[in-house]
């Protein structure tokens, strides 16, 4: 991706840009999903090496191909690549918009499916899916694909509790600041494929599952909700979560039934650690946040900045970590700490945003705009927020740019940041200021990233 075709205006006028969009388009290359398959299968003959581990392919009666995420058409385009017409048959979900112009075979089928709000096509997509696996033996070999999105792409609702219903826990869910880890939780609990369960329409199948993470600390049972890999939570932990943030009484009733009788124990339990469903699973993640910001560490020695990653683990309220990142940066740029300049600090993770107003923008749209009044009157520094799949929120805007001139530039066409923010309107802020970064979707997801930079 040519990061320095979509500078935004404050980029341009200024001499860094070009080198700040270097830096980021490496850290996106570094994690493109059909480079990261390639760099995970290797087949020689029959032989198919994953990870180190050989699959002779000789012993397999059919290779089928499943999945879900935003980068689900390129990670299935590297696997064609390396298995060819040993392939059978192929259903992957992917969020709607990304499926594209390809080379897979008519073997492989991409559909897609709407993101965050689960819709009709990703139930749909799923049946199919289970109905793809419904007689898989042994002597099958299944590959799954596992990207950002997954979760709400790949799904099956218990019975009892309706497509409506899990649409409106999500809306619910989204809006009340919880994690993505408490978010997947419920999701696990109210969903046939989700907390490893998809292993048991596989097996027994051997299964290789290749994820692409954007999960903060790539927790394989967190990201796209674990289909494929044990679930330590229980029915008890996802009413406890329903629970803390107070939200029980917004709660559709047939998932609070559900959940409630799942937790005396007349539900059966997701799959836990230690059962032998999942010794025929193979678990591999092959790219991450951390993939990405030591991409951007190298680009940004080379283009001599001082440069470190100063953490893969950012989480928090969207606004407030926009003002910590600001007072970090204004380290930088009085006292040459915690690295002189010309300096580039990277920060990977996924914050959130608590919803009190009607605006339109995302959480790094809002950790930008948290930032604005701490950065403004320094010289020579920028801090640029990215999304890495290029949707941050419901807007076509990817991140955004700040600068010590930032907040003097909105005050001159009335913009007032505070207002902004009381109404999580990050969009309108910098929409006007040209300083909204808008790459498009990109074919990877691996959380978001900050960049604080420091000019000589």
């Amino acid at each position: 991706m040519d990061i320095s075709r979509l500078m935004t205006r404050s980029m341009k006028s200024q001499s860094w840009g070009l080198k700040s969009a270097r830096i980021m388009e490496a850290a996106l290359n570094a994690v493109n999903p059909q480079t990261a398959v390639l760099h995970c299968l290797k087949r020689e003959d029959t032989q198919l090496e994953v990870n180190r581990e050989i699959y002779d392919l000789n012993t397999f009666d059919r290779v089928l191909l499943i999945g879900a995420g935003k980068a689900g058409q390129p990670m299935s385009e590297g696997v064609q690549e390396v298995l060819g017409d040993r392939l059978d048959r192929g259903l992957v979900i992917v969020k709607e918009g990304y499926k594209t112009k390809n080379n897979l075979t008519g073997r492989i089928n991409i559909v897609e499916a709407r993101h965050p709000i689960p819709d009709i096509r990703g139930v749909k997509g799923t049946d199919e899916v289970i109905e793809l696996l419904e007689n898989t033996s042994q002597n099958d070999l299944v590959i799954c694909l596992i990207s950002g999105g997954g979760s709400a792409l790949l799904v099956s609702p218990v019975p009892g509790v309706s497509l409506q219903d899990l649409q409106r826990l999500t809306e619910i869910l989204l809006a009340s600041g919880a994690t993505i880890n408490e978010i997947n939780t419920l999701r696990k609990h109210l969903d046939r494929i989700k907390g490893g369960q998809l292993a048991r329409f596989t097996s027994p199948a051997k299964m290789i599952s290749l994820i692409l993470s954007d999960v903060v600390g790539d927790p394989l049972d967190v990201i796209a909700s674990g289909p494929t890999v044990p679930d330590g939570t229980t029915f008890k932990n996802a009413l406890a979560i329903l629970e803390h943030y107070q939200i029980e009484d917004q709660i559709p009733a047939p998932i609070l039934e559900y959940l409630k009788i799942g937790e005396a124990g007349m539900v059966e339990e997701t799959p836990k650690p230690g059962e032998q469903l999942f010794a025929k699973v193979n678990n591999i993640i092959v790219g991450s946040n951390r993939t990405a910001s030591q991409a951007a560490l190298e680009q940004g020695l080379k283009e001599g900045f001082n440069t470190c990653v100063l953490s893969n683990f950012l989480q928090g309220e969207a606004s407030q970590v926009g003002k910590f990142l600001a007072t970090i940066l204004r380290q930088v740029a009085i006292h040459n700490q915690p690295i002189p300049r010309p300096a580039c600090i990277i920060v990977g993770g996924e914050t959130t945003v608590t919803l009190r107003g009607d605006g339109l923008g995302g959480r790094n749209q809002e950790i930008a705009l948290g930032s604005v009044e701490e950065l403004d009157g320094l010289d020579g520094i920028a801090l640029i927020t990215l999304a890495t799949d290029g949707g941050d929120g419901p807007s076509d805007a990817a991140g955004a740019v700040v600068t010590g001139k930032t907040l003097k530039h909105a005050l001159t066409l009335d913009l007032d940041p505070q207002s902004f923010l009381a109404r999580n309107d990050a969009y309108n802020f910098f929409d006007p200021l040209g300083d909204l970064l808008k790459t498009g979707p990109t074919p990877t997801n691996v959380n978001d990233l900050a960049f604080l930079f420091a000019f000589e």
